[in-house]
């Protein structure tokens, strides 16, 4: 059922944006992110709606779930990483725990 669903999205996406269904899944299967200004170039959206003042700050840029969760691990102090009995709030085993289910 859910691989008809799945298909069903393709399909709208596909007349919508113009691009390729392996493009489409592709995107679909890393839980792919973007802009609003990426949304309107690749035809996801037709307009934004509301837009600030400044420029989006994440102008152009696609994410993906792996992508974000590497940079987040990334930016963990070693600190951390090397003595998480001595830090206070949320024990390290269990960010570790919690990002790895991110994978």
């Amino acid at each position: 059922m859910l691989n008809e669903v799945k298909e069903s999205i393709i399909n709208a996406y596909e007349q919508k944006t113009g691009l390729s269904r392996s493009k489409i899944a592709n995107m679909m299967d890393l839980e792919t992110w973007f802009s609003a200004n990426k949304a309107v170039e690749l035809g996801f959206a037709d307009k934004i709606l509301y837009e600030p003042n400044e420029q989006d700050s994440a102008e152009g840029f696609i994410f993906d779930r792996i992508t974000v969760t590497n940079a987040l691990w990334r930016k963990l102090p070693k600190a951390v990483k090397a003595q998480p009995e001595e830090r206070e709030g949320t024990p390290y085993k269990d960010l570790v725990t919690r990002l790895d289910l991110l994978k």
